[in-house]
């Protein structure tokens, strides 16, 4: 942990988790891309296969997937708000789908709800174990994501549900990250002080944003998952510490 992080660990009684990128990290476009048109019976040459997966993830198509370098100015707004409710959601990606000239357009939805499945999700390789270094410690842990849709069965199918102690998802609370809001109802949600809680996440810009409760950051990289296997060590050697 930082400096900062350190001198306060004896003061966290409590951690907030980002889903994605965090926890658990999105399928490469291309395995998206090549899942979606096998199980419409496409045979599709793997050389087209990869020049449409750059394409669509490129444009920002891949939720949770690499943010788009321009959006279309007629899908702005949207994007800006799209976890906020699930129909926003849906149609700001739908849109960037079909803004990258993706040519099959009756598999836009398809696209859509496989990002949605377990089979699209891998967790961090030190995910679990550091959830459950951090409930031995007496730590109560929350996930609070910006997303559009449910994360819950994703999140049981790895086997991190039943090792938070909540959830709280932007859509079903219609307010976003940064906005210090969202970080109180995770924090009420579990019991936690935020002056005593830890904000584990990705983003500077969007995790940062319980700093004014009182909320401290840990950042994390977006890795891929073979490249972060052990991005929570300094989270589990306070936990360590703690429950010694």
């Amino acid at each position: 942990m930082s400096d900062d992080h350190q001198a306060a660990a004896g003061a966290v009684e409590a951690v907030l988790f980002d889903f994605s990128g965090t926890l658990m990290r999105i399928e490469p476009g291309e395995a998206w891309v090549s899942a979606v048109l096998a199980d419409a019976g496409l045979d599709v040459p793997e050389a087209e296969r990869v020049r449409w997966a750059r394409l669509v993830e490129g444009a920002g198509g891949l939720p949770g997937g690499a943010m788009p370098s321009s959006v279309p100015p007629e899908l702005e707004r949207l994007f800006a708000e799209r976890d906020l409710d699930a129909e926003r959601h849906r149609a700001a990606y739908s849109g960037l789908v079909r803004a990258s000239g993706w040519p099959w357009p009756e598999l836009v939805d398809a696209l859509y709800e496989r990002h949605m499945t377990p089979a699209a999700w891998r967790p961090y390789p030190d995910a679990a174990a550091t959830l459950d270094a951090l409930r031995a410690a007496g730590v109560r842990t929350c996930l609070i994501s910006n997303i559009g849709w449910d994360p819950r069965p994703v999140l049981d199918a790895a086997g991190l549900l039943e090792r938070l102690d909540g959830v709280v998802a932007s859509f079903e609370e219609g307010v976003q990250k940064p906005d210090a809001k969202l970080f109180g109802i995770a924090c009420e949600r579990i019991g936690a002080d935020p002056r005593r809680t830890l904000m584990a996440g990705d983003s500077a810009g969007a995790d940062r944003g319980g700093e004014p409760l009182g909320i401290r950051t840990f950042l994390v990289e977006p890795l891929p998952v073979e490249e972060r296997p052990d991005g929570f060590a300094d989270l589990r050697a306070f936990a360590a510490a703690r429950a010694a």
